[in-house]
Formats: structure tokens, C-alpha cells, sequence
């Protein structure tokens, strides 16, 4: 998470170009705009500064709040908070409670959010019949923060079942520590882990032995892919299990980093040498530079980028295999059509959803909008 020292910001860093994609009809005809599918923003519930979701058991949707509770989205609205460790955290800088996520089976649940000392913190709790068992509690992983921002936070379990966790470089600006480059710091990383993997009087989670850097003395072995300022929101594509970040810029350029299913990890997106496909300052693009999928300037637009989701419900059909992305300053709903990994078109979806802080895919996979500000708002046909 991004702020840029907003009364109410988070993150920040984005700008877009706001233009409907072309395509070709044929060799002789002129580009003509493709239309963009007509949707609207539906709101279903008013939440004191909803940060993150997931879908839950019996497919319920959960909602973080920022200031350490989380919720159950019903047909009366919220519920009161299912969890709470407010007492736990502090919305100073960018911290808080930041992401929230089940595993597979939904039989256990965890969180991320930074305590009381600004120290990243993943917990486990058990589920039973729908419900967290608060004794079982039992912290995953901590991470130290030099600085209250760029904490990142994004957790999510992948296709392959190991939970994958974003972290940030660490704060301040332009990397002082060169963390992003470094593979002997877990900051500035996509991490993978197995939760349910540690053994008694070890580490509380296992490292996948097909991890990237696993058996190099000078890495973490933790680390997936490597060279992100703030990775605020990634997720898997439900149809492709592709991965997408959203990774918030410095001061110039925003960008979306894509990775197919079947990579192997160990991808170098750039920071600090690189800001999307630019050189930061003096720095030389790294020989393994992975570039973005997708980047855009913030001359005019925005200030970060929200990284959404590849949209694979059914209520909009012409919106299927679309990845869905905003920016917390300019709210503006966009879609990426892609295809083999390339970008071959950007629509502006006509609707705003504030200061969008996250998505949240829900049961069936719909897309709900997260305003800091309150609303949680599904995306549906207009």
C-alpha cells in the first residue's frame, strides 16, 4: 500500500491513458473502436474503511476493514465483526489490517496486517463450520518494516495451493536499501510458502522445494519473483491460474506484471533499476528484466494503481477474460484485453468507483469495488 501522505490515502502512484482500444477489421479497412461493455456499480453494503475481501465458506463474502475487523457481507449488509484485532494495529502511514484469505478447503483463515510496531505479520486461525476458532491462532510470518509505507500486504493462496504474499521495498522513496534488487531480504518480493508445512521447534511454514532461489546461500528461499516497489494487489486468473500484480510506481509511471501459469518463478519486474519500462534514475535495466504488461504515465490521472482481477462470471458475458484494474486517486474502472500475454486493448468501463483500494471476486466469480471511503459495490450489467 502506496500513500502519498493523503488525509485518507493509502497508496499511491498512477496515471491512465484513457482511451478505447482498436482493432483491425481487415487489411483495407481503418481501425475501428471496439465498444466497451455497458456495467454499473451495484452498492451492497456501507463499511468503515473496507481495505481488502474474499470469498468465504458456502461462498459468503468476508471484508476487511482497515482498521483491523472483518465482516460478512449478507442480504441485511454487513454483520457485525466476525474478527477483530483493532487493538492489534494502527492506521498510521499505511498500516493496518491489509488482506485476508482462505485456503482451499476453507479450513483455516489468514490475515495480514502490520502491529503495533509496524512489523508485516501473516496469522492463521482455524475454521470450523463456517466459523474462525480465535484460540488457535498461531502467526505464520513477520517481516520487518524500516518505514510505515509500501508494506504491500496482498495475500492469496495460488492454483498450485501454497500461499503466495506480497511485500513492498521496505518505504520510504526510491528504495534507499536497494531491497527490490536484493534477493537476501524477503521487501520488495512475491513470496510463496506452505503454511501448514512447519514442524515443531522450526519455522511455522514450510518452502516449497521448487521455489526459485531454494539452495542459493545468497537468497532468500522464500522469494517467488523479486523487483517490486509496492505490490498492493495481485491475483491468479480463475480460468488460466496466470498471475497479475499490480505494482505501484515512484512518481512517473504505474504497471501491471504478468507471469503465465506455467513460470517457474524467479521473475526480476525491475525496481529499482527500472520504473515499468524506465530506467529510475541513473539505473541500467537489469539483463533479466521481466517488463510490464501494462504501464501508464499519471500526467492528469490518478496516483496508483489497484490491481483487480481477470473477470470470469457470467452477468456480463462481453466482459469475460477481461483483467479489471483502477487507481486509488482517479477510481476510474479499466479493462485489459489480453492475449498470450500481450495487451491488445484498454477500456475505460464508463463507471468510477471512488477511491478504490482493492477488488474483491466473489461467489461464481463477480467483481465487487472497494472504496476506502465506505461503499463495497458489485459490478454488474447496466
Amino acid at each position: 500500500m502506496n500513500v502519498r501522505t493523503r488525509s485518507s490515502a493509502i497508496i499511491g502512484s498512477i496515471c491512465l491513458v484513457a482511451s478505447l482500444a482498436l482493432t483491425t477489421a481487415s487489411a483495407d479497412e481503418p481501425a475501428a473502436p471496439r465498444k466497451a461493455p455497458k456495467v454499473t456499480l451495484s452498492q451492497v453494503a456501507m463499511a468503515k474503511n473496507p481495505i481488502a475481501g474474499t470469498t468465504g465458506p458456502g461462498g459468503t463474502l468476508w471484508i476487511a476493514e482497515r482498521a483491523g475487523t472483518v465482516r460478512m457481507l449478507g442480504k441485511q449488509g454487513l454483520s457485525e465483526p466476525v474478527l477483530d484485532i483493532s487493538g492489534e494495529t494502527t492506521t498510521d502511514g499505511e498500516r493496518g489490517l491489509l488482506g485476508i484469505a482462505f485456503d482451499k478447503k476453507y479450513a483455516h483463515f489468514y490475515i495480514s496486517f502490520t502491529n503495533l510496531e509496524g512489523t508485516s505479520t501473516i496469522d492463521e486461525f482455524a475454521v470450523r463450520d463456517g466459523k474462525i476458532r480465535p484460540k488457535t491462532r498461531r502467526t505464520v510470518l513477520t517481516q520487518t518494516q524500516p518505514y510505515s509505507n509500501h508494506n504491500g500486504g496482498d495475500i492469496r493462496f495460488g492454483p498450485d495451493g501454497y500461499l503466495y504474499i506480497a511485500l513492498g521495498d521496505g518505504g520510504s522513496g526510491g528504495d534507499p536499501h536497494g531491497n527490490g534488487q536484493n534477493l537476501d531480504t524477503l521487501l520488495g518480493k512475491l513470496l510463496r510458502i506452505d503454511p501448514r508445512g512447519g514442524k515443531p521447534g522450526g519455522k511455522p511454514y514450510a518452502i516449497p522445494s521448487d521455489n526459485p532461489f531454494v539452495g542459493d546461500p545468497k537468497a532468500k528461499g522464500e522469494i517467488w519473483a523479486y523487483g517490486l516497489r509496492n505490490p498492493w494487489r495481485f491475483s491468479f486468473d480463475a480460468g488460466t491460474g496466470d498471475l497479475l500484480i499490480g505494482d505501484v510506481g515512484q512518481s512517473s509511471w504505474e504497471e501491471i506484471d504478468w507471469a503465465p501459469a506455467k513460470s517457474r518463478g524467479g521473475e526480476n519486474y525491475g525496481w529499482s533499476q527500472m520504473e515499468g519500462t524506465h530506467p529510475f534514475r541513473e539505473g541500467t535495466e537489469p539483463a533479466n528484466h521481466v517488463p510490464p504488461v501494462h504501464e501508464y504515465d499519471r500526467t492528469g490521472l490518478g496516483c496508483s494503481v489497484t490491481g483487480g482481477y481477470v473477470y470470469r462470471g457470467k452477468a456480463i458475458p462481453a466482459l469475460r477474460g477481461q483483467y479489471l484494474f483502477s487507481d486509488y486517486c482517479d477510481g476510474t474502472v479499466r479493462a485489459l484485453r489480453m492475449k498470450d500475454g500481450k495487451v491488445t486493448g484498454v477500456s475505460d468501463l464508463g463507471v468510477n468507483g471512488g477511491e478504490v483500494i482493492s477488488f474483491v471476486q466473489g461467489r461464481g466469480g463477480e467483481l465487487y469495488v472497494l472504496d476506502i471511503g465506505g461503499a463495497v459495490s458489485r459490478i454488474d450489467p447496466a
